[in-house]
């Protein structure tokens, strides 16, 4: 996958080195002459210096071949309008763009942009760990209202069967995990001991779902 990101700040940093890593053609674009030093040594992608939203530096960086654009700089404004010009006037298939101000979030969600907010992302990670400190959530969805938990079966669940936890629109299971291969399991299917079990949880139900493993003060 070709990929380009704008942006080489700590975030933009760790995407493009990570992508790199996973055999991925990679472009940064970055203001700062010394990205090239903080990418390091390792980095096999291109570096291209000039600003993000200038057209002939997006083409420069291949966008009219690319198949992913994430907008990572420190700039909001920066981030959303080469966000939509990756997305509207080049038609890149996947654009990502970073927000600190989650307030916009909302907006620019309706101008069909995908945004990631690490300020409501961290304040909703420091709340489950303040509240529900015993669940392991491992991805948030929306603004949180949907959550992705994983949970070590615990020895109420084994035997049990996925239709008897299950609570439609609060409670669902999405995948079991047995001895390294993992399943999307069907109703009748039964819990076992050693299982890693991946659930949805719907926010309003997390203290029913603490509850139903045996957790916390939940019923």
């Amino acid at each position: 996958m070709k990929v380009i990101i704008m942006g080489c700040g700590r975030v933009g940093t760790q995407v493009s080195q990570h992508l790199d890593e996973m055999g991925h053609e990679v472009v940064v674009i970055d203001n700062d002459e010394r990205t090239g030093e903080r990418l390091g040594p390792k980095f096999r992608g291109r570096v291209v210096i000039g600003v993000g939203f200038d057209r002939d530096v997006l083409v420069k960086a291949g966008i009219e071949t690319a198949d992913a654009f994430a907008s990572t700089s420190a700039s909001d404004n920066a981030n959303v309008i080469t966000a939509r010009i990756a997305r509207n006037i080049y038609r890149v298939p996947i654009v990502v763009a970073r927000l600190y101000d989650p307030r916009r979030a909302e907006i620019y969600r309706r101008l069909g942009l995908v945004t990631i907010s690490s300020t409501s992302w961290g304040a909703e990670r420091i709340y489950e760990l303040l509240t529900h400190a015993e669940l392991d959530v491992v991805l948030n969805f929306g603004h949180g209202e949907v959550s992705l938990v994983a949970v070590d079966a615990p020895p109420r669940l084994v035997g049990r069967m996925v239709n008897q936890v299950s609570v439609p629109g609060e409670i669902g299971v999405v995948a079991i995990t047995h001895e390294g291969q993992a399943e999307i399991p069907a109703l009748g299917t039964e819990f076992r001991a050693g299982d890693l079990i991946h659930f949805a949880v719907h926010a309003s139900a997390m203290s029913r779902f603490e509850g139903l493993l045996g957790l916390g003060g939940g019923s």
